[in-house]
């Protein structure tokens, strides 16, 4: 894989179980790049491992006055230096190559999660985990990859000079036998600890991104309640706590690398002492004394690698759990309740085969015939086809929930009381065993906070759709005249059209009412077989509201349409009204029928408390026996 066939056509299905397999199934993806990079680090560091040995010989050829040996070593440091910029060259390219790609291929996989979750992603993972997956992770994952390779071939030199000290000079190549391990292996009892404090820093650091990310999001709000500083101060201490994190972590690896420069020295030092000695003694040439010398001083070099590798598992570890724990997200709860080690809860193996090796058979079945009625099992709540049915929750978080599941989104939550966990069913189908994409056809959901995404208003509402409404009649639906002059009004000059005008980012340039009621007639221009708005209209004002209402009900005229609202400019125009109480539906009938004969009903709508609940109740019971009498 080249960074210009980038994107993956299909990136795989990763093995999510933990950090560490999770990187393991990144490197077999990449066995080529790996070898490629792998066998351009051997003839670098070979280059690199050749040179003391060259040097060594010239020396000795230099004292015995040979010059037909000099110019062979002066050929021969020529080939060397050749293999070693060579060798580096295409060891930088190959090695980037595998560092992108490998951090595209994951890049990809969280997008497909976060596209196969949906909204559901943010409520099991926390907003500031998903933005360090996203961004920092990916980088030290990649990191990690495309260094392995670079540290074979380093540990390949450093093996190549020891061995050949051992048998150009015995007495010095048994001293950095020796030395050696022990240079490249006295930093691991650190590590741990090390490792320890990364993780501590990530961990404030994510905390604060979320943080930062919150207040960004809020900042209309925080402006209104003067709250800026309340949190701008909760974000110093944040920033600070992960200063002193990020501090006391490289406090850690600064004494690692004080370590990996003060053993090699030690070690150079300890060489020329005693290879002095020996050509004092005359056991050994001069020529071989400089060729130790440079062996070791050259060993700096690709033991720098056995730093970076520790460094870039411990960075990545880490890294790679939080994105395996992203990745084995299901989107079903019949998913979720698989284990994940890819056996059945008697403890043996249903394959062999891990979870994520490979995609699991799945049967899928055939999407429902049109005009199938939308029920909702756990609920009892029904939604007949071709009918505007709106649904009346006492709770917000509880609408909010059961709209989901309307979707096809179950919701992982204890506290639920939106279902009992049985799927929703579109003309008898099971929409959670549907194809994604199949399902998100079928019944689109509008949630409370729509996202509009930065462009211009055209490509806002450039979605897969059916054809049969055009922007021009859902801006009329949802009531945007007023919308589409404030765009123009801040569009620069030369723009005469309000469809070229440009949004801003999550169109913060907009009021919430205008961002609700594009983000509505983006939903309207869909056209899908079930549309599910959850409080479409909870932004604007009541004259507002009870046109978007009839926009509503004559362009989806025929069409499933499902508002979860408890607003009675919307309840008064919708077909049926169900009132779901404590997770169940309880009444159904036309607003004014509720709104007569259901107490329940008429506190929510009404907001009545309960001491004008007992009132009401007291005037009925009274009306009732003057009339018996």
């Amino acid at each position: 894989m080249q960074i210009s066939d980038l994107p993956y056509p299909d990136p795989g299905v990763p093995d999510a179980r933990s950090g560490p397999r999770f990187l393991v199934w990144l490197g077999l993806g990449q066995l080529g790049g790996q070898a490629k990079s792998l066998c351009w680090g051997l003839l670098h560091f070979s280059g690199v491992a050749g040179l003391p040995y060259a040097v060594g010989l010239g020396v000795d050829a230099v004292v015995d006055r040979d010059s037909g040996r000099l110019l062979l070593v002066g050929g021969l440091l020529v080939l060397l230096g050749v293999a070693i910029s060579v060798g580096d060259a295409m060891l930088h390219r190959t090695a980037v190559t595998n560092w992108i790609t490998a951090a595209a291929r994951v890049q990809q996989l969280l997008a497909r999660k976060t596209a196969e979750l949906g909204s559901a992603l943010t409520r099991r993972v926390a907003a500031g985990e998903v933005v360090a997956v996203s961004t920092g992770d990916v980088e030290k994952i990649g990191w990690f990859v495309e260094a392995v390779s670079r540290f074979l071939a380093a540990a390949f030199a450093v093996v190549l000079v020891c061995v050949g000290l051992l048998f150009y000079a015995p007495a010095l190549g048994v001293v950095v036998a020796i030395g050696v391990p022990v240079v490249a292996l006295a930093a691991l009892p650190l590590l741990p600890r090390a490792t320890k404090r990364a993780d501590f820093q990530r961990e404030k650091a994510g905390k604060a991104t979320e943080l930062a990310s919150d207040t960004v999001a809020g900042l209309r709000v925080l402006r209104g309640i003067g709250g800026e500083e309340l949190f701008l101060s909760r974000y110093r201490e944040a920033s600070q706590e992960v200063r002193k994190a990020a501090v006391r972590s490289a406090r850690m690896w600064a004494l690692i690398s004080a370590i990996q420069v003060l053993l090699p020295g030690a070690l150079l030092i300890t060489v020329v002492w005693y290879g002095a000695a020996l050509v004092v003694d005359g056991r050994i040439e001069v020529g071989e004394l400089v060729a130790a010398f440079s062996a070791v001083a050259t060993l700096l070099y690709p033991l720098r690698h056995f730093e970076e590798i520790a460094m870039a598992y411990s960075f990545s570890r880490p890294s790679a759990k939080r994105a395996a724990r992203v990745l084995s997200l299901t989107r079903t709860a019949a998913d979720a309740a698989e284990p994940q080690d890819g056996k059945p809860k008697n403890g043996k193996p249903e394959d062999g085969k891990p979870r994520g090796a490979e995609p699991r058979a799945i049967v899928v079945p055939d999407a429902p015939a049109p005009g199938g009625d939308l029920y909702d099992p756990g609920t009892g709540l029904l939604a007949p086809a071709g009918v505007f049915t709106a649904v009346v929750c006492g709770d917000p978080d509880l609408a909010g929930r059961l709209a989901e599941r309307l979707g096809g989104h179950p919701v992982d939550d204890a506290a639920d009381e939106a279902g009992s966990g049985a799927p929703v069913l579109l003309g008898g189908v099971a929409l959670d065993e549907l194809a994604l994409d199949t399902a998100r056809t079928l019944v689109l959901v509008q949630d409370k906070d729509p996202v509009l995404l930065s462009g211009t208003l055209r490509e806002l509402f450039d979605v897969p759709a059916s054809g049969a409404v055009g922007p021009g009649a859902a801006l009329d639906a949802a009531q945007c005249a007023d919308v589409l002059d404030a765009l123009l009004q801040s569009a620069p000059d030369g723009v005469a059209d309000p469809m070229d005008a440009r949004i801003t980012e999550r169109g913060r340039s907009l009021s919430g009412g205008q961002r609700q009621r594009l983000a509505l007639a983006r939903s309207l221009v869909t056209d899908p077989e079930v549309l599910v708005l959850d409080e479409p209209t909870s932004a604007v004002d009541s004259h507002t509201e009870a046109r978007i209402a009839d926009g509503i009900a004559a362009l989806r005229a025929g069409r499933t349409t499902v508002v979860l609202a408890s607003s009675p400019l919307l309840l008064d125009r919708a077909d049926r009204v169900v009132l779901v109480h404590e997770g169940a539906a309880v009444a159904t009938g036309t607003h004014r029928e509720l709104l007569q004969g259901e107490p329940r009903y008429r506190a929510v709508v009404t907001r009545e408390t309960d001491a004008e609940q007992r009132l009401a109740r007291m005037e009925e019971a009274l009306t009732e026996i003057e009339e018996s009498a």
